[in-house]
């Protein structure tokens, strides 16, 4: 049994209600069971109500984990955060607890190929769809392909209101989108459709100086750089090492570490001798 006092009871019963989509019953439940006589029953009621929240919501994330084509496996808990300059990992964390979607901020990720950019963005869309947030992670080629259809199908407006469902969308590997004019349009009408009213967090080896490699125009491209940083966290991994580096920093460090160890064998049996 619960042992909240009986006003935090109904005030919690009525905000499930109201989160269950019942303003009726938010209203009328508690009242009706008080002055019935059966105020006594309401502390029963109230755990089997949050026992349908808690599966609403464990159904909620788990239908937005299908539809946010995350790749498995990459979350917050098996990121390395110590791989990365505190400041970046601080801003992670931060990013992590959600508050930035609320004021449809944006977050882009820049740094070389294989120093965890793509990794980290999924682990923070897995973190916000186990807060309820609706995300959607794709390779940018991949989406820019898929509105070029709907732009040829006479649908690109309907297309970009699908997206709009998605509180953050994840464009990873913006750095290796097709660079001809229909590819940078749609792009750009993304970006533009999505400014100040959904997130985008973007990931790229190509820091803002080379965005022109990916719009051509000079003009498109200050406009594309203006929207996406405005009202922007800027996650820097120009100072983390690459995997492959550390792995082969890693193997290097265990060669001369068992070279070593080697030699001290030989010398000491060479001493014993």
């Amino acid at each position: 049994m619960t042992t909240k006092k009986a006003p935090d009871v109904l005030e919690r019963l009525a905000e499930l209600c109201i989160a269950f989509k019942l303003p009726t019953l938010a209203e009328q439940l508690g009242p009706r069971f008080v002055d019935a006589g059966h105020g006594d029953v309401l502390g029963l009621l109230l755990e089997l109500f949050e026992v349908e929240a808690g599966d609403r919501r464990e159904r909620r994330v788990d239908r937005l984990r299908r539809a946010s084509r995350l790749p498995p496996g990459k979350t917050l808990e098996n990121l390395d955060l110590g791989r990365f300059p505190k400041q970046l990992a601080a801003k992670m964390k931060e990013l992590a607890k959600g508050a930035f979607l609320e004021r449809a901020d944006n977050a882009l990720c820049f740094g070389l190929p294989g120093v965890g950019k793509s990794h980290a963005a999924a682990a923070l869309g897995n973190a916000l769809v186990n807060q309820g947030h609706s995300v959607l992670f794709t390779p940018t080629f991949k989406l820019v392909q898929e509105l070029l259809i709907a732009k040829r199908d006479l649908k690109l407006s309907r297309a970009l209101k699908a997206l709009d469902v998605f509180e953050l969308l994840i464009l990873d590997d913006s750095g290796y989108v097709q660079r001809g004019p229909d590819e940078v349009d749609v792009l750009f009408t993304l970006m533009a459709e999505r400014y100040e009213r959904r997130s985008m967090l973007i990931t790229s080896n190509l820091v803002f100086s080379e965005w022109g490699r990916i719009f051509k125009d000079p003009m498109t491209t200050a406009a594309a750089i203006d929207r996406v940083v405005h009202h922007s966290v800027i996650l820097e991994f120009a100072e983390v090492k690459t995997y492959r580096g550390e792995v082969a920093e890693r193997r290097e460090a265990a060669a001369k570490g068992k070279g070593a160890g080697d030699d001290n064998y030989a010398g000491g049996a060479a001493d014993g001798a």
